[in-house]
């Protein structure tokens, strides 16, 4: 069980860091156009949006591997842990504000995961 707790933390942060640098190459790309410089200058040269697409990629590959090993009953629930991360990611790197009821909620998925592995 130690392995799946494992692997389920660092496909959590794989796909949450992906997510979150899809956020920040968005956020430098500039306005939506559905014209070649802004896929030339915003999506093809945007070393960002590459780095994500590879996190990305790995917490797939990580998450195949974790549904091919596992049951899915127990793997899918602790896939909730990245609700943990994004909040972090969300006030530490973003300077969001978050309210105590969300982390409430995040504490309560935790529990729910907790009931999961044991």
């Amino acid at each position: 069980m130690l392995k799946l707790i494992f692997l389920t933390i660092t496909q959590a942060i794989l796909m949450c860091s992906a997510q979150s640098l899809f956020k920040v190459a968005a956020e430098k790309m500039g306005d939506f156009a559905w014209t070649w410089a802004f896929f030339r200058d915003g999506v093809f040269t945007n070393w960002i949006l590459l780095v994500a697409g590879i996190c990305g990629l790995a917490g797939l590959i990580e998450w195949m591997y974790m549904l091919k090993t596992y049951p899915f009953s127990i793997v899918y629930p602790l896939s909730s842990l990245s609700f943990l991360f994004g909040m972090f990611i969300a006030v530490v790197f973003f300077h969001e504000t978050v309210v105590w009821t969300q982390w409430v909620g995040v504490i309560l998925i935790l529990a729910g995961c907790g009931l999961i592995v044991k």
